[in-house]
C-alpha cells in the first residue's frame, strides 16, 4: 500500500484537505492510499524517540506503515521558507535505512504565497535522496492555497487538478515499474532476508 504523509500537525490544514483530494485520485484508478495524518501521529510523536531510547508503540504504527509502504506521496506545506517542524521530527523517527532507502516517494507542495511550497520540497529532496529514496520527479506545486482549494480541498484550477491526475498516474507506473524489477524498497529487503 502507497501512504500520503500529510505533512503538517495543524488541525483542519489545507493540507490534510488537498491529502485526501489526492486519496480520491488514486481511489479513481482502481487504488487505495492511505493518509498518515501528522495531527494524529503528533501526541505520539513526544513520547521518546530515536534519541531517547524505546520508541512509543502509538508511533511505532506509522513509522511500520512507512517502511512496508510500496511508495510514500508526501504532501508538504510551506512554513518559514521550509517544511513544518513536526514532518522533520517524524522523518527523523524512522528507522536508517529501511524506511527510505529505494521507497518511490513523490511530492506535492502548497503554500499561501507565490512559491507554492518549492522550498520545502527541494528541502525534502535533499534529505530523501540522502536517505537514497527513488524520487519521483514530476512535482506539483500549489500556490496561493487558501484561494485555489475549496473548502474539502479541492483545487478550483484546472491546470492543478490535471497536474495532480499526472502525477497520480505517473507515480503508479513509476512504483510498478521499480517493483517489477525488484528494485524497489520491499524487494531489497525481503532479498536481504
Amino acid at each position: 500500500m502507497k501512504y500520503i504523509i500529510a505533512g503538517t500537525d495543524r488541525p483542519g490544514s489545507n493540507t490534510l484537505k488537498l491529502s485526501k483530494f489526492i486519496q480520491g485520485l488514486y481511489k479513481a484508478q482502481g487504488e487505495d492510499v492511505e493518509i498518515i495524518d501528522l495531527a494524529q501521529v503528533k501526541e505520539q510523536l513526544h513520547s521518546g524517540g530515536p534519541h531517547y531510547g524505546k520508541t512509543h508503540e502509538g508511533l511505532q504504527v506509522y513509522l511500520d506503515k512507512v517502511v512496508h509502504s510500496e511508495g510514500l506521496i508526501v504532501v508538504c506545506p510551506e512554513y518559514n521558507g521550509s517544511m513544518p517542524g513536526a514532518l522533520k521530527y517524524f522523518i527523523d523517527h524512522m528507522k536508517f535505512p529501511d524506511s527510505f532507502e529505494f521507497r518511490p516517494v513523490c511530492f506535492v507542495g502548497l503554500s499561501a504565497g507565490m512559491f507554492g511550497g518549492l522550498r520545502p520540497v527541494e528541502h525534502l529532496q535533499q534529505i530523501f535522496g540522502y536517505r537514497n529514496a527513488f524520487i519521483y520527479p514530476e512535482r506539483v506545486f500549489i500556490m496561493n492555497a487558501g484561494k485555489v482549494l475549496n473548502a474539502e480541498g479541492e483545487p478550483q484550477d484546472e491546470m492543478i487538478k490535471q497536474l495532480l491526475t499526472k502525477q497520480t498516474m505517473g507515480f503508479r507506473n513509476f512504483v510498478q515499474a521499480l517493483s517489477a524489477f525488484k528494485l524497489d524498497a520491499n524487494s531489497v529487503i525481503a532479498s536481504k532476508k
